[in-house]
């Protein structure tokens, strides 16, 4: 079975972060989806530098990718390049969280 970059981000919907209430998908914190056969590279940033659900989220990524069918192989990397911002984050997340 075929991974799919969908299939993956469709899945870290269920990574929450747990100080926003929110899933990293729609807070903008997940940067990219890189899949090669059944080998997946998460990219991603936090909040903060300081972020202290930091670990947290990254096994809930590494856990929640490894559960998509047909993936063998994951690799969580956090990134601070480009640093996320709230401008990020989906018009709902925003509306929600009282941005814009």
């Amino acid at each position: 079975m075929q991974v799919t970059k969908e299939d993956v981000v469709e899945a870290l919907r269920q990574v929450e972060d747990p100080e926003l209430g929110m899933d990293i998908v729609d807070l903008g914190l997940l940067y990219d989806v890189d899949v090669e056969g059944p080998k997946v590279k998460v990219i991603h940033s936090l909040t903060s530098m300081g972020c202290p659900v930091g670990p947290m989220i990254q096994e809930d990524i590494h856990r929640v990718a490894s559960e998509v069918p047909g993936v063998e192989q994951v690799e969580v990397d956090l990134t601070w390049d480009p640093p996320w911002t709230p401008d990020k984050m989906s018009d709902d997340a925003k509306f929600i969280l009282g941005f814009g």
